[in-house]
C-alpha cells in the first residue's frame, strides 16, 4: 500500500527497534540512506540495526566507522523492518529467504518498484533515496548533524554521477546544498567517490576497454567483466563500482551495456543510456527495471547467448526510434 511521507515518519516514530535493509552489492545511495537513518533513529532513542547480503565496500566504510555495533544479533527482534533504495525483494539476494513477507516499509525512488513491502513511499522524481530522506528528516524532526549530512550527500552524489546524470533536478541540487550547509564536505566526498583509483581499477578499465564491442553503427557498446579477470587483476568490489558508466561515455553511444559475471555464473547487467533511449525499457524486456538513464537486470544464461539477446533488444529499440 502506498503511504505519505508523514505516515512513513510515524511508522519510524512508533517503533522501538528498527532493522534497516540495503540491497545486495550496496552502493552509495542505499548505504548513505542506511547510515543516515541509523544515526537519526538512534538520536530519537530507537534501537536501530542494519543488514545487507554483502559487506560494506571499503570506500563506503567511513559512513559507519563511528556507529559501533550496527549488525543485528539473534536476540534483536525489530518492531519495524524498513527497506531503503530497494525496488524488488530479489535485490536483497539471499536475505529474501528470511525477510520476504516481513518487510513493513519501503522508501525508494525507482519507478519500477514492485511494492513488495506492506507499505511503500516511492517517489520516482527523486534522484536518490537519500534525496527523499532529506525531506523525511524534517518530518521526523531529526537534527541533521554533519555525519547525517555526509551520508545523505554521499547517496545523492553517487546516484547522480556527481550531478551529471539525467535524474538530477533542481530539487536534487537544493537537497545537496542543504546537506553542505549542515556540514557535508562536498569536495572531500566527491574526491573519495570519483577521483581516487587503485592500480587494479586502472588495469581493469584498460582490459575492459580492449574487449569492448560495438553494434548499430557505434550507437551500442558492450563490455564484459568475468570472474577470471577480476581475480587475476586482484580487483575488489570498490574497483568495480561505477565501471558500468564507461560504455556510455564514448561519443555517439546511446546504449552502454555492462555484463558482470556473478559467483553463481549468472550475469548482472547494467544499462546506461543517453537520450532519447530509456534504459529501464530495455531492462524490462529481461524482467529488470530502473531509471531512464540507468537500469539493470540479471541473466541466467550462457555469456554468448546473453550478449546476443542484449544486442538484439537494444538494436530493436533503436530501430523503433528511427
Amino acid at each position: 500500500m502506498d503511504i505519505t511521507l508523514a505516515t512513513a515518519a510515524e511508522r519510524f516514530k512508533n517503533a522501538r527497534r528498527v532493522l534497516l535493509l540495503s540491497h545486495s552489492f550496496p552502493d552509495g545511495d542505499t548505504l548513505g540512506a542506511a547510515s543516515a537513518m541509523l544515526r537519526a533513529l538512534r538520536a530519537l532513542g530507537k534501537e536501530a540495526k542494519f543488514c545487507c547480503e554483502h559487506e560494506i565496500p571499503e570506500k563506503f566504510k567511513y559512513l559507519f566507522e563511528d556507529l559501533g555495533q550496527i549488525y543485528p544479533c539473534r536476540e534483536f527482534a525489530p518492531d519495524l523492518i524498513a527497506a531503503l533504495d530497494i525496488a524488488d525483494i530479489t535485490l536483497i539476494g539471499a536475505l529474501a529467504q528470511e525477510y520476504e513477507g516481513r518487510i513493513d516499509l519501503c522508501i525508494d525512488h525507482h519507478a519500477a518498484n514492485r511494492k513488495f513491502a506492506k507499505e511503500s513511499f516511492v517517489d520516482p522524481s527523486a534522484a536518490a533515496a537519500c534525496e527523499i530522506l532529506c525531506r523525511l528528516m524534517a518530518v521526523l524532526e531529526a537534527e541533521i548533524t554533519p555525519e547525517i549530512a555526509t551520508a545523505l550527500f554521499t547517496g545523492i552524489t553517487t546516484d547522480t554521477g556527481c550531478f551529471r546524470y539525467r535524474n538530477t533536478t533542481a530539487d536534487t541540487h537544493r537537497a545537496a546544498a542543504e546537506m553542505i550547509a549542515c556540514g557535508a564536505d562536498a569536495g572531500e566526498i566527491n574526491y573519495r567517490m570519483f577521483e581516487i583509483k587503485t592500480r587494479s581499477r586502472l588495469d581493469l578499465e584498460k582490459e575492459t576497454l580492449e574487449r569492448m564491442e560495438f553494434s548499430a553503427d557505434g550507437r551500442i557498446s558492450m563490455i564484459t567483466i568475468d570472474r577470471e579477470m577480476v581475480l587475476r587483476l586482484g580487483a575488489t568490489q570498490d574497483d568495480l563500482d561505477g565501471i558500468s558508466a564507461l560504455p556510455r561515455q564514448i561519443e555517439g553511444v546511446l546504449v552502454g551495456i555492462t555484463l558482470r559475471e556473478k559467483e553463481d555464473g549468472s550475469y548482472k547487467v547494467s544499462l546506461r543510456t543517453n537520450a532519447p533511449v530509456k534504459a529501464n525499457e530495455i531492462a524490462a524486456v529481461f524482467g529488470g527495471g530502473g531509471h531512464a538513464g540507468a537500469a539493470g537486470c540479471t541473466l541466467e544464461i550462457p555469456l554468448q547467448e546473453a550478449k546476443r539477446a542484449l544486442m538484439k533488444a537494444s538494436e530493436a529499440y533503436l530501430e523503433a526510434l528511427s
